[in-house]
């Protein structure tokens, strides 16, 4: 199978074929356009490569403007990973995800990028900037930066946090399947599924007590990379609070961060959107499913500036 390559507007990326090989659960039959796994390479190669992994419910697609900026602005070569049970045509309810099988995903992204370039680095949305975490706590292949984009480091939990620990602690236990809704996954929304089920929300769970214990651990492995951390105070999906602890914690040259104050009203996972999403069937006058950031540039050259800072 050769490489695919993508519109016009999208040509320095190209459907990641050898993924569908590594992972036989995803075929082109089975995968909604515009969800692909993707990856962004230069021809003769690069000394740094960069893994930057989505979010849960969510696709490679909402990474795409960061990863178009990392490849053409920056120089570096660029792999979206597809999580498991990920944008699909007829997803189920993802009961069969598990963090397990998320990890083999990201894993086989790394150990790809190794092979071409000198530095990996790692990054992601929400969940996926969960499992940059605990990647770059615990893979010594990932000798570079890690860039986290709306991070899941803990559950919104109302406004101070307090109800996020009950919530986590619910989603663990065996009877939260009981109070699944029957609807539907996929819906208008072209690049991702249209509610999160509670059973991909506890695999969630058990991957944020994974990154609490490296964070926590006396000789933390995470806190010695270079870490960009942006968000937006509008987040009532992740609890934003963790993430400016840790700002506080390193409080040095090892940490840049972007926070959007809250009355730019920009949610969750439109902070890495550089233009907003509509549905594949919109008509003049439709309002966005989803907004883009509308300091999606300034939060850029915040980056370009880190990566000076190297």
């Amino acid at each position: 199978m050769g490489e695919i390559a993508l519109s016009v507007d999208d040509d320095c990326s190209v459907i990641w074929s050898e993924y569908y090989r590594e992972f036989p659960c995803f075929r082109e039959q089975t995968v909604r356009e515009g969800c692909q796994p993707r990856k962004l390479l230069h021809e003769r190669g690069t000394k740094k490569a960069v893994v930057l992994v989505h979010g849960l419910t969510d696709s490679p697609f909402y990474l795409l403007d960061i990863a178009r900026y990392f490849h053409l602005s920056l120089g570096y070569d660029v792999y979206l990973p597809l999580l498991d049970g990920h944008g699909l045509q007829h997803p189920g309810k993802m009961l069969g995800v598990s963090l397990a099988k998320w990890k083999k995903n990201v894993r086989f992204a790394i150990q790809t990028a190794t092979e071409k370039a000198d530095s990996v680095s790692i990054g992601g949305l929400s969940t996926g900037g969960t499992l940059a975490v605990y990647f770059a706590g615990t893979d010594p292949a990932i000798t570079g930066e890690l860039y986290l984009f709306s991070a899941a480091l803990g559950i919104y939990g109302g406004p101070y946090g307090i109800f996020g620990g009950l919530l986590e602690f619910l989603l663990c236990t065996p009877f939260i399947r009981f109070f699944d809704i029957n609807s539907p996954l996929v819906g208008k929304h072209p690049y991702r599924y249209d509610r999160v089920p509670l059973h991909s929300a506890a695999e969630l769970v058990k991957l944020i007590a994974e990154t609490d214990r490296l964070l926590k651990s006396p000789d933390d492995p995470v806190t010695a990379k270079r870490i960009f951390a942006a968000w937006t105070d509008f987040d009532l999906v992740v609890n934003v609070s963790k993430l400016r602890r840790l700002c506080d914690l390193l409080k040095n040259s090892r940490i840049v961060s972007f926070s959007i104050p809250k009355l730019a009203r920009v949610e969750h996972a439109g902070l890495v959107l550089k233009e907003p999403i509509y549905p594949k069937d919109r008509k003049p006058g439709d309002v966005p499913l989803e907004a883009a950031n509308p300091r999606f540039a300034e939060m850029m050259a915040a980056l370009g500036r880190f990566e000076a800072g190297a």
